[in-house]
């Protein structure tokens, strides 16, 4: 294990300074374009939710009508995250598309190898766009990454006639119309825009359980003015979305000195330096977390924090380090407190760090639950269904 200093990150304070602070709202942009003909503006469908960001812009987030661009690595290694966002739209009764025909937003290819170029990752993004356009459904992001890889290729779109005169070629030669969205939403602003009914529909009391917050680096870092934030929180100073959802459901947030570091993933050297990833998840965040604040549970929001923080633990069991602390997403927090099956809905099972311990404090039987879950596995062994379905979840 490499040894790594803790930062003294919570001393971190920003200050909006109304001359240089990027207050000014990109959609004036991204209309005054349209209506040069430069490309066609998806409207946020009603109902909305307006959320206020960084800096004071209001946002809209999308109740319904959702297109829900998934994660590749959440279909991948923790498909419960995803399950868990769709759980929640059809317990509300809420009209969303769940896409065949989406892409991969490819930004691991941009951030971690640098191999491909401007108009092929913007390319990208708009492809997808217009597949959500052409079905009338709204885009809303699954993943912290293209959410972040997203909004960039929005600023250059706005910034760049060049990039968008070849973007502009590449659809037509696709067939597909050139779109961009009035505003680009990441599913956990979704969650935090409806933590009043989730509240509502609470079930399992969680105001015992403790935890701790890792807010995704490319959802706060990257066009930091488009996150949510209140002066409820952190008085400004924090993201808001996963600790306000967790206030609202009774649960103690506990701070820590390491908030502002990376969940240790970092894309380029999860692949070439895997130890010092490991290493930097454990001991910069899960360590300082138990040592400072002694949480149930860590809450994230992206797809590559969830799966680093969570399955780097077992190197460090295996080197005695102080570790064994739970990491799920606030759509399974949030899919758990309205009585979601944490194995049929959250797939527990494919988090490596043992969970069963926080199940029982909430007063879940794991193994009564893990035996329902077992017989709807044996009933597809033996022929009897071929996959479990919405209706099975809800047993």
């Amino acid at each position: 294990m490499i040894h790594l200093p803790v930062s003294k990150a919570n001393e971190r304070i920003f200050k909006v300074d109304p001359d240089n602070a990027p207050t000014h709202d990109l959609r004036d942009e991204i209309f005054q374009l349209e209506k040069e003909g430069e490309w066609i503006v998806q409207r946020v469908p009603e109902p909305y939710i307006e959320v206020q960001t960084k800096f004071g812009r209001m946002k809209k987030v999308p109740v319904e009508k959702t297109w829900h661009h998934k994660s590749c690595g959440q279909c991948g290694h923790i498909p419960g995250y995803s399950t868990s966002i769709f759980w929640l739209n059809r317990e509300f009764g809420l009209d969303y598309h769940d896409p065949t025909n989406q892409t991969s937003c490819t930004a691991w290819n941009y951030y971690a190898s640098a191999t491909s170029n401007p108009e092929a990752q913007a390319a990208v993004a708009i492809r997808n766009f217009a597949s959500a356009y052409e079905t009338g459904y709204f885009p809303l992001i699954h993943c912290g990454t293209s959410f972040g890889h997203y909004k960039e290729v929005r600023h250059a779109l706005v910034h760049q006639p060049e990039l968008r005169r070849k973007v502009r070629d590449i659809m037509k030669r696709l067939g597909k119309p050139f779109v961009i969205p009035e505003e680009i939403v990441h599913y956990s602003e979704w969650v935090y825009a409806m933590r009043d009914r989730i509240a509502e529909r609470q079930v399992i009391d969680m105001s015992h359980i403790t935890a701790t917050v890792h807010p995704a680096c490319h959802y706060h870092k990257l066009i930091e003015e488009d996150a949510i934030y209140s002066e409820e929180i952190y008085g400004n100073q924090r993201s808001a979305i996963i600790t306000g959802v967790l206030q609202k459901l009774g649960v103690d947030v506990k701070d820590y000195s390491t908030w502002f570091d990376c969940c240790g993933f970092g894309f380029r050297h999860i692949l070439v330096s895997r130890d010092f990833s490991r290493s930097f998840s454990i001991q910069r965040k899960i360590e300082v977390m138990k040592e400072e604040a002694n949480p149930d549970i860590v809450v994230t929001h992206d797809t590559g924090c969830v799966t680093t923080l969570d399955q780097s633990q077992f190197a460090g069991e295996a080197h005695d380090r102080k570790v064994g602390l739970p990491v799920m997403s606030d759509s399974q927090v949030a899919a758990l407190a309205m009585g979601a099956h944490p194995y049929k809905v959250l797939q527990l099972h494919w988090h490596n760090t043992n969970n069963k311990p926080f199940l029982e404090k909430l007063g879940i039987d794991q193994k009564k639950k893990w035996a329902e879950f077992q017989a709807e596995c044996d009933k597809i062994k033996a022929g009897e269904k071929e996959y479990m379905t919405w209706e099975d979840a809800a047993k």
